[in-house]
């Protein structure tokens, strides 16, 4: 909702960790990576956590992560997937202007961050068509099925404020994905008849929550597994299906079981080609979200088959979303389908906790068929969920000159 051209003031302070929990308790979703505990996980940063106040209430909250400038006492404060707060005012100016003193007070010459704002969706047919047609070879090629009036309108305040959108090949940025793939587990109540949607590849979306808003039990319900795997394309649900009758079972682990996950993490790296990150980091990761009480929760799943480890993942809840964060297969024994089986006890788990969306997070906008990244696109898209697209990070120049050295340095690594 927009803020009264009338209302007081808004102050942006430090804040204690208490105070920004207390504060993301009362949202329906934020991202994880706003999150307090979020901080421990980056601890090669300096991190802060900062309130936006008016007439004494709380409004919203970030968490910032400043990273030096080498040799210089200067930082980039960057806020990802943040900062929480009402993207919908019709005066962003008023929200991040105090934001930028205060971050400049602490050193910033620049700021990155990125907003929680989706501006686009494409429903899974639509992508699934998009990858047959061989004249369409990005995502951004094709209508959306819906565009977000409110996501337009914070862009074109992000510009009119001199942000810089950071543009990157592929819809990745240096940071987080601009394009998500998400399951809507929510429908609306006012459209519909309470019948199951139709089996197939589209299941309905445009009546779905965006996520991070808060559903009303007043204006739509939860969707039944069956509905979610109904929704599913008929490749998703067979090969459910079929790692059930192998007898894949799937288990929800413990710290101890890290480096079981770890292990077979590495081997994927090897086989797909990306450097990975070491059990430290999944272990503090662990440690931390599911430290923070109520607010955050970390689960590790494994899929074994006969006593062989075939998948393994980490799905992360905060509140109404749920996320699949990171995930690991076997080359051997890919005919039993683990992954398919541990992602369909990760949405059933979803929705069970009562999260209104579960979140495949990134893939790349490309849609030619012969591009490495489709496959990816391809598993993610039979879900029959839907490509979201966020508005993507900005950056803010404070000091021209340190900005423009820390951009160079960056480019030469």
């Amino acid at each position: 909702m927009s803020s009264p051209t009338t209302a007081a003031p808004l102050t942006v302070r430090t804040a204690t960790t208490a105070e920004h929990e207390a504060f993301l308790r009362t949202r329906r979703s934020a991202s994880f990576l706003q999150t307090p505990a979020w901080a421990s996980v980056k601890s090669e940063w300096r991190s802060e956590s900062l309130l936006w106040e008016r007439d004494g209430a709380t409004v919203g909250a970030a968490l910032v992560l400043y990273r030096q400038l080498p040799k210089v006492k200067r930082y980039l404060a960057y806020l990802p997937e943040g900062p929480v707060l009402d993207w919908a005012a019709d005066d962003l100016a008023s929200w991040l202007d105090p934001m930028v003193r205060h971050l400049k007070r602490r050193g910033a010459f620049a700021v990155r961050m990125g907003p929680p704002v989706i501006t686009g969706r494409w429903s899974a047919a639509q992508v699934k068509a998009g990858i047959a047609d061989e004249s369409v070879r990005r995502l951004t090629e094709l209508p959306p099925t819906e565009r977000s009036v409110e996501g337009a309108r914070a862009v074109s305040q992000l510009n009119a404020l001199g942000w810089r959108h950071l543009v990157a090949e592929g819809g990745f940025a240096a940071g987080q994905p601009q394009y998500n793939f998400v399951i809507p587990l929510r429908v609306s109540t006012s459209s519909t008849t309470g019948d199951n949607p139709t089996p197939g590849d589209n299941p309905p979306t445009g009546d779905s929550p965006t996520p991070g808003d808060s559903p009303t039990s007043g204006d739509s319900r939860p969707r039944s597994a069956d509905e979610v795997l109904k929704g599913m394309n008929q490749l998703w649900r067979r090969n459910i299906k079929k790692a059930e009758k192998s007898g894949v079972v799937v288990t929800v682990g413990g710290a101890d079981d890290l480096a079981a996950f770890h292990r077979l993490y590495v081997h994927t790296a090897e086989r797909d080609h990306f450097t990975p990150r070491p059990l430290s980091y999944f272990q503090t990761m662990y440690a931390a979200l599911n430290g923070a009480g109520d607010l955050s929760e970390l689960r590790l799943y494994l899929a074994h088959h006969e006593g062989d480890l075939v998948a393994s993942t980490l799905w992360i809840r905060v509140g109404g979303h749920a996320w699949y964060s990171y995930g690991a297969s076997s080359t051997e024994k890919r005919e039993v389908r683990g992954s398919n089986a541990v992602q369909w006890r990760m949405i059933v788990d979803a929705l069970e906790a009562g999260a209104d969306v579960y979140d495949l997070r990134g893939i790349t906008d490309t849609l030619d068929a012969d591009d490495a990244h489709v496959g990816l696109i391809q598993f993610k898209v039979g879900t029959g969920g839907e490509a979201v697209e966020y508005a993507g990070e900005w950056d803010l120049p404070i000091n021209r000159a340190l900005y423009k050295a820390f951009t160079l340095y960056m480019e030469r690594r």
